[in-house]
C-alpha cells in the first residue's frame, strides 16, 4: 500500500520509534483564543499508532 507522501513529510521519527507530529488547530483562527490555549499549542504531539500502521511511516520497522 502506498503512503502519502505529503502526510510522512509532517512526521518526525524519534530514535525510540515515537512518531512526532504537529498539535491539530494552530493555523488559523487563534485570535480569539486565549494566551493559554495558544501556548498549549505550540510543539509537537505524540501520534498513537499501531505497530502495523507504524510501518507504513518508517522504513524497516
Amino acid at each position: 500500500m502506498k503512503t502519502t507522501k505529503s502526510f510522512t513529510k509532517r512526521l518526525k521519527v524519534t530514535k525510540n520509534g515515537k512518531i512526532l507530529a504537529r498539535r491539530k488547530g494552530q493555523n488559523h483562527f487563534n485570535a480569539k483564543e486565549s494566551g493559554r490555549s495558544q501556548i498549549k499549542k505550540h510543539g509537537t504531539t505524540e501520534l498513537p499508532m499501531s505497530h502495523k500502521v507504524k510501518s507504513r511511516f518508517i522504513i524497516g520497522f
